[in-house]
């Protein structure tokens, strides 16, 4: 979306082949430039100080992308005022410690310190410094490392911004070969940030066909699009290692145990629908835990100029401060809706049929069973969805 003022970059299409999970969707609006609505300017503050952000990020982001101008003795003050402090505030250790080992319960157990330290910060809004995380983790979650497992039947579709390497979209579905889906997700971004970028680089496949037609649609150019290899894209598949090592690893050998345990069988049709009604949304929202993790983490400085060191969002929305430049295009919306009629199709939520979803919400109503959060509350569900209408053939 973003590029140097001698070139352009452009968003690349990230597909992760195999078997796993293609993904499609726009991400939540975590930051407030993102979000609908008037906020009070003290409230925007207070957002981007739980995000994370230090205090020159804060003052480039409330002055360059809200249009409230500060002095960092300003800003201290008004932290203050909320009581507010990264030193002062430090949260107690018995809480820190718990909310450690229910992330450790999920994907959080293939995350490393300083990933666990943001996302203590960021989801649980904890104040505590990386050395404590570090200390707790070698209590808590004593070994290290990861099991390469085959992956299993879902499918993962995201985009990354080739000049910020923010994560522009990224969820889980039902389908890895629909082209109106993939293209639905597309819209969604584009809604969100209000434009398109001035060129889209994806994998060969009929599932890019759409975003191809769309964005050529909404560029009036043919060559705002363009298909190559993904093995060509290095910075992609770097990311795709690092997702899958920080989260869907995790997941791939819930389901390998719950495989060789005899509780799934993926050549049953009804045990294939109950993964998906149990597990999809628990995992989509682990995907966009960690994709809002890496757009707000620290990148290290590097080498190579076309990788420019720091926070992925602060990167994307502000370029200025790097000497880059928005190349955004802006889309009407009279344009998006023409183009959302056309070529898209949202996918239900479950990745099931709306008589699959009925039947599993009267079961879940008679055995007073709510949708699950966790993943250790999805196995369970799953696990009385699969018992009950075993019952009923």
């Amino acid at each position: 979306m973003v590029g140097l003022n001698s070139g352009f970059r452009f968003i690349t299409v990230l597909l992760v082949t195999g078997n796993v999970l293609q993904c499609m969707a726009v991400l939540p609006p975590y930051l407030p430039i993102l979000q609908q609505g008037n906020a009070e300017r003290g409230d925007i503050i207070e957002s981007y100080f739980h995000l994370g952000m230090n205090y020159k990020e804060i003052l480039l982001l409330i002055g360059l992308t809200h249009s409230f101008y500060l002095s960092i003795r300003q800003l201290k003050r008004i932290l203050k005022s909320r009581g507010l402090g990264r030193r002062i505030n430090r949260s107690d250790l018995q809480k820190v410690s718990r909310c450690i080992e229910m992330e450790l319960r999920g994907s959080g157990s293939t995350i490393g310190y300083r990933q666990m330290t943001q996302r203590l910060s960021r989801v649980c809004g904890l104040c505590v410094d990386k050395d404590t995380v570090r200390n707790l983790l070698k209590i808590l979650d004593p070994e290290d490392g990861y099991d390469k497992l085959k992956p299993f039947g879902f499918c993962i579709h995201g985009g990354i911004d080739e000049y910020s390497r923010r994560i522009m979209w990224l969820e889980v579905g039902p389908s890895n070969n629909d082209p109106f889906i993939v293209a639905q997700y597309f819209i969604d971004c584009v809604r969100q940030i209000g434009g398109t970028p001035r060129l889209i680089k994806a994998d060969n496949g009929t599932e890019n066909v759409n975003i191809a037609a769309v964005q050529r649609f909404f560029q009036c150019e043919e060559n705002s699009f363009l298909y190559g290899k993904s093995c060509a894209n290095q910075r992609i598949e770097a990311w795709w290692g690092t997702l899958r090592k920080g989260c869907i690893d995790w997941w791939i050998r819930l389901f390998k145990d719950m495989r060789d345990s005899g509780m799934f069988c993926d050549a049953d049709v009804i045990q294939c629908e109950c993964l998906k009604f149990c597990i999809m949304q628990v995992l989509r929202d682990e995907l966009y835990k960690f994709a809002e993790q890496w757009n707000l983490h620290r990148m290290r400085p590097s080498t190579n100029v076309e990788s420019p060191s720091g926070r992925p969002d602060i990167l994307y929305f502000l370029p200025e401060i790097n000497g880059a430049r928005n190349l955004i295009t802006v889309v009407s919306l009279d344009d998006v809706e023409v183009a959302e009629q056309r070529c898209c199709n949202r996918p239900p939520e479950t990745g099931c049929t709306d008589e699959f979803c009925e039947l599993a919400s009267v079961i879940m109503q008679e055995k007073n069973i709510e949708m699950p959060k966790t993943a250790e509350d999805a196995v369970t569900l799953y696990s009385v969805l699969t018992d009950e209408i075993q019952k009923l053939l």
